[in-house]
């Protein structure tokens, strides 16, 4: 069930973050009130998650997936280019998250 919530605290806080980008500096209302909505629903899934994950492990998955899913966004939705040094980058990120989740012995204590 933890990683239910922090996939929900993730998706949650790329939400907010979009409509971060969407909200042109807190002038549109709509993907403003989205923000706060998304943060503050990332923020619960999260303190969820840390009742039994550690910090520094529910940290370097929510920061690399939500690295990874917001750049997707950017993307797709706002046109932004990634060139080679970006995707290597979130290659990287990605090998990272599998090497936590597939090696490390801190994912369930």
């Amino acid at each position: 069930m933890h990683y239910l919530y922090l996939a929900l605290a993730i998706l949650s806080e790329v939400v907010g973050t979009s409509a971060l980008q969407a909200s042109q500096q807190f002038t549109r209302p709509l993907p403003s009130a989205i923000v706060f909505l998304g943060y503050g629903i990332a923020f619960y899934f999260l303190a969820l998650t840390l009742k039994v994950m550690p910090l520094g492990l529910v940290y370097a998955l929510w920061a690399g997936l939500g690295i990874v899913l917001i750049t997707a966004v950017g993307w797709v939705v706002f046109g932004q280019k990634l060139d080679f040094a970006a995707l290597l980058g979130i290659g990287l990120i990605i090998a990272g998250v599998v090497v936590i989740h597939l090696f490390s012995k801190s994912a369930t204590h």
